[in-house]
């Protein structure tokens, strides 16, 4: 019996380091992080009629919207793909990005009566906000599978639309989306934690990085001489990407990837850090 306790027996101590990132006891509260996830899930389409089919009408809106107003009205170009695919492609990897922002940037705030009654590691309740948002971009992937399936067998332009062996590294992209979501949320969850304005410019700031990303327009249609500053918007070469792997188009400079990739990885060990930091105190003070 005394040895069964000790297996149990969980010593907390404080922590004089700033990044903390224990893989291991996040596994040990694995318990918690499904039922988060199953809490985040549930509770976004609780006392909805449609349910999870909103992860198919929204992009399929906005999709529909795109096309419309930046394909016939503006006539902003798609590198001859069809307005549908194009969009669909970059909205894929943008939703799921954008959600999961959305769900990691309030963590402290939303999370304040929880985090003071009992311990566990604290990034589980972020890393259960990308991990439940996994189901949404699985139902969107097989939403655009359907749209590409049809371009691709049963219209003029399937041909032109090519896949090879660079899918493989498609799991690898969305890997790299989640880490720069979780980055950029343990941020703003850090800083809205002292500054409540942050949570109403949120939805701003994802809306006009959305445009700074070419969703709704071809990497082609950047001047060359500006090429290098949407280099540094670390969602662009994911987006790109994706859109490289299912229709075809020109696949981006290797040099790039690596500056997206780099800039994905300092501000996921620096969101960490800037979290782990303020989580310590923020009880206190909110």
């Amino acid at each position: 019996m005394q040895k069964a306790a000790a297996e149990y027996e969980i010593v907390i101590k404080p922590s004089k380091s700033w990044f903390v990132f224990d893989l291991a006891e996040i596994w040990r509260y694995r318990d918690l992080l499904f039922l988060l996830v199953h809490r985040d899930f549930v509770s976004n389409y609780k006392q909805t009629i449609l349910g999870p089919l909103w992860f198919i009408i929204q992009p399929l809106i906005t999709t529909i919207i795109f096309t419309i107003i930046f394909g016939k009205v503006a006539q902003i170009p798609t590198d001859g793909m069809p307005p549908m695919l194009f969009y669909l492609a970059g909205l894929l990897g943008w939703n799921f990005f954008s959600r999961t922002l959305g769900g990691t940037s309030s963590t402290l705030v939303s999370n304040v009566g929880l985090f003071g009654k009992v311990y566990f590691p604290r990034l589980v309740v972020p890393i259960a906000a990308v991990t439940s948002n996994y189901i949404a971009l699985a139902i969107q992937l097989v939403t655009f599978l359907c749209f590409w399936t049809y371009y691709k067998f049963f219209s003029s332009v399937g041909p032109s639309i090519q896949i090879g062996w660079d899918i493989l590294a498609f799991p690898l992209i969305i890997l790299q989306i989640s880490a720069l979501a979780l980055g950029v949320g343990l941020w703003l969850s850090a800083l809205t934690a002292k500054y409540r304005d942050l949570a109403f410019l949120t939805a701003t700031i994802i809306q006009l990085w959305m445009y700074a990303t070419p969703i709704i327009y071809p990497v082609s249609q950047i001047p060359e001489k500006w090429r290098w500053v949407s280099s540094l918007n670390p969602m662009e070469m994911p987006i790109v990407a994706i859109r490289d792997m299912f229709i075809g188009q020109n696949i981006s400079p290797i040099g790039d990837f690596g500056i997206s990739i780099t800039m994905t990885l300092f501000i996921l060990a620096t969101g960490i850090l800037i979290f782990n930091k303020v989580e310590k105190t923020f009880v206190d003070t909110v």
